[in-house]
């Protein structure tokens, strides 16, 4: 096992940076770090140092996906680890030269997605600028894949992850602690971002953030509603980049481990959203999650 603790933050290429970083501040409700010409970087309430950066680029796409590790010593095993199974490592351990520092390395997996495993990131101590709707933490990501079997296999037998549920062969959902879920897989043309879900407190912020995104001129793509797999409370919106998004709470924590069994869920209306109301996503919603096929990580994004 090598030990990675939660989700840290997600990077994406924009072609639409300023309008998609305004997105994010002006109406979303994430508090813009730091920012130069190419990168805008972004906290929640919570004490991560960032859970989203953007950068530009021509073409959208995925940057790199973060995940927490206990300290250094973690690090540099996870890299012994990795490089005994032939994974191949963009950017060996070291001090990170990004918002938050800390120390950590970034390799790629089988579909050429960069993911970055680090510590002693700086956290935030100051007061949150609270809103009336304050995003805590980056919840989950979801990724479309190519090849279901074999980058689940590679996230569990590999990274150490554990499937906590199957969406019948459709999905799966992959745990790093004690949540549902930190990053979930969907079978699919091409591999590419499918979603990314902020979390807050409450239903009540939930709503207070369609009514925000709504009054911006936006509409919401899929939800409110309650899925099945996680039993938590949705809903979508894609940003001026194109990417969709998700508002949600209260997902489900798996109690006891050693108890625990993955579970498939059927994909019927009821269990996608077990309220009734948002039903299954409309075809234009899953072409939104769909995405762009993404070649994933070349040497040009290790200068973005």
């Amino acid at each position: 096992m090598l030990g990675i603790t939660h989700l840290r933050h997600i990077s994406l290429i924009t072609p639409v940076l300023k309008e998609q970083a305004e997105f994010y501040e002006k109406i979303w409700g994430l508090d813009k770090v730091s920012q130069d010409e190419q990168s805008v970087y972004f906290r929640g309430a919570g004490p991560e140092n960032h859970i989203l950066s953007l950068h530009a680029g021509e073409k959208r796409g995925l940057h790199h996906i973060a995940f927490g590790m206990v300290d250094k010593n973690a690090v540099d095993r996870a890299a012994e680890i990795l490089a005994s199974k032939g994974v191949k490592i963009v950017s060996p351990p070291g001090y990170l030269d990004e918002e938050g520092k800390g120390y950590g390395l970034r390799f790629v997996d089988p579909e050429n997605r960069c993911i970055e495993l680090s510590a002693w990131v700086e956290i935030h101590t100051s007061i949150w600028n609270k809103k009336n709707v304050d995003p805590v933490k980056l919840n989950h990501v979801v990724m479309n894949t190519k090849d279901l079997d074999m980058i689940t296999d590679f996230y569990t037998n590999v990274l150490g992850f554990k499937v906590t549920d199957w969406s019948e062969h459709q999905m799966s959902f992959l745990r790093c602690n004690r949540k549902h879920h930190s990053i979930a897989f969907n079978q699919d043309q091409h591999a590419s971002v499918n979603h990314i879900a902020y979390e807050v407190d409450t239903v009540d912020e939930v709503m207070r953030g369609i009514s925000n995104v709504r009054k911006a001129g936006y509409q919401e793509i899929w939800g409110p509603g309650r899925h099945g797999p996680g039993n938590n409370i949705f809903c979508y919106f894609q940003d001026p980049g194109k990417f969709v998004m998700e508002y949600t709470c209260y997902l489900e924590t798996i109690e006891d481990e050693s108890e625990w069994r993955a579970r498939v869920w059927k994909r019927v209306p009821h269990l996608m959203d077990q309220w009734g109301i948002a039903g299954p996503p409309k075809p234009e919603t899953r072409a939104a999650m769909g995405g762009e096929p993404d070649p994933g990580w070349v040497e040009v994004k290790a200068l973005v």
